[in-house]
C-alpha cells in the first residue's frame, strides 16, 4: 500500500464517514424495530438501538468504509 493509503483519516473523513455509517444503520432500526418499540421507555428505545447500532457500525460498516476511502484515495494519485 501507499504511504499515503496508510494514513489515518482526517477528522472531516472520519466525520463523513461515521455519519455515512450512522444515519442509514438509525433509519433502518427505526423502520424495522420501531413499531415494536413503539410503547417502550425512551430510555429502552434508546438502549435496543445504541446495542444494535454500535456494533453494526464498528464491525460492519465502518471497515467497508475505511477500504472504500483507501481506493478512493488510491484512484484520486493514479490521475
Amino acid at each position: 500500500m501507499s504511504e499515503r493509503a496508510m494514513t489515518p483519516p482526517s477528522r472531516h473523513h472520519m466525520a463523513v464517514m461515521i455519519w455515512l455509517a450512522v444515519f442509514p444503520t438509525l433509519t433502518v432500526l427505526q423502520f424495522l424495530l420501531g413499531p415494536v418499540l413503539r410503547d417502550a421507555p425512551i430510555v429502552l428505545r434508546t438502549l435496543v438501538f445504541a446495542s444494535v447500532a454500535v456494533p453494526i457500525v464498528i464491525y460492519g460498516l465502518m471497515p467497508l468504509l475505511q477500504r472504500l476511502r483507501v481506493l478512493v484515495l488510491a484512484g484520486r494519485r493514479g490521475k
